[in-house]
């Protein structure tokens, strides 16, 4: 091979256009429903924590799922209420917890868990996440979202 043959097939590197960094040409914004998905699923996976929302919430969203074509993603985001800034997020959460499990235990995890999983898949830094602990699910007590037939077939 001669000296020009080996120039040729040696790997280009692109040339770049526009200057600067690509990550930083442009701006992402973060819908608050997005956060409070993210925060609902979180905290619902928390041993200890029965439900989100308050009872009539939950009563009216075990409705709602119930129509054909209604959106699911309602129930991710029931208790959960989301203020979002440019690189920061406030989040009020009410959850309903099992009886026997140490309230402030749990709100702890609660915490723990919400800030992790926002923080980690939207780069925002959560200021505060606070938590309102609206009913305490007895073992004997029939889920309100089970006990009805659905009257719409």
């Amino acid at each position: 091979m001669t000296e020009s043959q080996q120039q040729s097939e040696e790997p280009k590197t692109p040339t770049r256009r526009g200057g600067g960094d690509p990550a930083s040409r442009g701006r992402t914004t973060i819908a608050d429903g997005v956060v409070e998905k993210i925060a609902g699923l979180a905290a619902r996976d928390v041993v200890g924590v029965h439900a989100m929302g308050s009872g009539l919430a939950r009563t009216l969203g075990a409705v709602r799922e119930r129509v054909p074509g209604s959106s699911r993603s309602a129930t991710a985001t029931r208790g959960v209420k989301a203020e979002v800034g440019e690189v920061q997020t406030a989040l009020d959460l009410e959850i309903v917890v099992d009886y026997g499990v140490a309230i402030a235990d749990v709100a702890r995890t609660v915490r723990e868990h919400v800030i992790s999983a926002v923080e980690r898949m939207t780069g925002l830094e959560v200021v505060e996440v606070n938590i309102a602990v609206s009913d305490v699910k007895l073992p004997d007590e029939a889920d309100e979202e089970e006990g009805a037939e659905p009257r719409l077939q």
